[in-house]
């Protein structure tokens, strides 16, 4: 690919995983509310071993391992209906659920201003994860690359939510976003590789902490 092409292609991929796509994730917390309710988040040590773990083990794995399996299959209509209905069968939550299928369909919608010669076969409802792979391989993104970007993003949206909720300050919230750099390199080159049988998450805190947002008597945030 030439240089100008790369170029394009990283422009595209920053803006569609920027803060400012309009796509409505940083109205969702993923469970994190209730673990700054619970105080089992409460400083930046216990913030970036929450998110770290999210990363590692978590949700945030398995939504990685299914936008890359997205990309590789960005044009097989079948392939992405099964990769949509594990997605879904796997959120822990309701409200889990509600965002992953809101947020996917809002990214499916801001995107169609960069227009694909083919259309893409994406299912509906499309969960996030699947709706940000399978656009970016069908525009030519390298895969490492936007899983790269897609945990970057998600992270920095979490370290957003301690920011604000805990506090923890801005300092802080840097810290932990330039801490979990090397992470989030290492998670992108093993779910590029991994396969659905990789699948296995073991944050079962941070699954139940989604269940149990919908319960909080005040909320900020939507899960």
């Amino acid at each position: 690919m030439a240089e100008p092409e790369l170029s394009a292609e990283l422009q595209k991929l920053l803006t569609w995983l920027s803060p400012a796509f309009p796509v409505g994730v940083f109205a969702w917390s993923a469970g994190l509310e209730t673990a700054i309710v619970e105080r089992r988040v409460k400083d930046r040590i216990t913030a970036q071993d929450w998110i770290e773990g999210a990363l590692r083990h978590g949700g945030i794995r398995t939504d990685a391992i299914l936008l890359a399996q997205a990309h590789a299959a960005c044009r097989d209509a079948a392939r992405l209906a099964e990769l949509a209905d594990l997605c879904l069968a796997l959120t822990p939550a309701r409200e889990r659920h509600a965002e992953t299928v809101q947020t996917g369909n809002a990214f499916v919608l801001a995107s169609a201003a960069w227009p694909n010669d083919m259309p893409v076969p994406l299912p509906r409802p499309c969960p996030y994860p699947i709706a940000v792979g399978a656009l970016a391989g069908a525009h030519g993104m390298d895969g490492r690359d936007a899983l790269i970007a897609f945990l970057t993003a998600i992270v920095h949206g979490q370290v957003s939510v301690a920011v604000r909720l805990v506090p923890i300050g801005q300092n802080d919230g840097l810290a932990i976003m330039a801490s979990l750099e090397a992470p989030v390199a290492e998670q992108a080159e093993l779910c590029q590789h991994a396969t659905l049988d990789d699948i296995g998450a073991v944050a079962y805190g941070a699954d139940i902490a989604q269940m149990k947002h919908e319960t909080l008597p005040t909320r900020i945030f939507r899960s």
